[in-house]
């Protein structure tokens, strides 16, 4: 006997925890000793450096240079143990204080780092930012993601919102190269 509508069972999507992914963090400074710094503290913060970027000029654009100066370079760091996406507001809070706490180490009057962490998926690099627009989604406490490019099987794929700067050929090469160390420890991870 068939059963009618009203007596057939609702089944609900059942929320899965989500997917461990890679923490990346993006550093803007005018000197190496600010750099080396941010990297020493980021690692006692978040664990061992797994690769960092060579340093590339940051010349896309000049909005930090009222606050940092000029010639700032920019890096990019990767780190070897993998996190809740769900943290991402939380620790781009935790590197805002560490730019405040370096910039009072090194006595300065203005800005001296800028970090922007992030993290990557096998199909996306996100950001975190302070900063709100349409295409951005809310974490917490006025940290929103920003969805920065989509990974291809071997290329970036780059979106209407996408920095100038992350276009960048040096970037782009980092990143898949991340993607590669991040798709071994996910292979690793989900075959416990």
């Amino acid at each position: 006997m068939e059963s009618s509508p009203q007596e057939a069972k609702i089944t609900l999507a059942e929320p899965q925890s989500f997917v461990p992914v890679k923490l990346i963090c993006g550093i803007i400074a005018p000197m190496e000793s600010i750099f080396l710094r941010a990297e020493e503290r980021l690692a006692q913060m978040y664990g061992g450096i797994d690769l960092a970027s060579p340093l590339f000029s940051f010349d896309f654009t000049d909005y930090y240079e009222k606050q940092m100066g000029k010639d700032l370079k920019r890096k990019f760091l990767s780190f070897g143990e993998l996190i809740e996406p769900e943290r991402l507001g939380t620790i781009k809070l935790e590197t805002n204080r560490l730019e405040e706490e370096i910039q009072e180490e090194f006595h300065a009057q203005h800005r001296t780092v800028n970090i922007d962490p992030g993290y990557l998926t096998l199909a996306s690099l996100i950001m975190a930012t302070a900063k709100n627009f349409a295409h951005r989604v809310p974490l917490k406490n006025g940290i929103y993601a920003h969805l920065e490019f989509l990974f291809g099987r071997d290329e970036i794929r780059s979106l209407d919102w996408t920095y100038p700067d992350f276009k960048n050929k040096g970037y782009q090469e980092f990143f898949l190269e991340v993607r590669w160390i991040y798709l071994s420890q996910f292979q690793k991870e989900t075959s416990k």
